[in-house]
C-alpha cells in the first residue's frame, strides 16, 4: 500500500473523481481561485509555529506553486 501524501493529495481532498482545489476554480473562475489560492498560503504561514511546523509550511508551499502554476498559465 501507498503511503498517502498528506501536503500534496490528501486522501480527504480526492474523493470522487474531482480534487477539490479543482472544483473550486471550476466554481470561482480565476479570480476567485487566486484570491483562494492566497488565503491557502497566508493561512499555512500563520499558523505553522503553532500547530504543525514543517507540515504546515509545506503546505504553504504547495499553494505558492499552484499560484505560480496559475499565473504562469495566464502570462501565455
Amino acid at each position: 500500500m501507498d503511503k498517502e501524501d498528506i501536503i500534496n493529495s490528501p486522501s480527504h481532498y480526492t474523493q470522487g473523481k474531482v480534487e477539490c482545489t479543482e472544483a473550486i476554480r471550476s466554481a470561482v473562475g480565476d479570480e476567485g481561485y487566486e484570491a483562494f489560492l492566497r488565503g491557502n498560503i497566508i493561512k499555512y504561514i500563520w499558523r505553522y509555529p503553532h500547530k504543525n511546523g514543517l507540515e504546515d509550511l509545506k503546505k504553504a508551499q504547495t499553494y505558492i506553486n499552484m499560484l505560480i502554476d496559475l499565473k504562469s498559465n495566464n502570462q501565455s
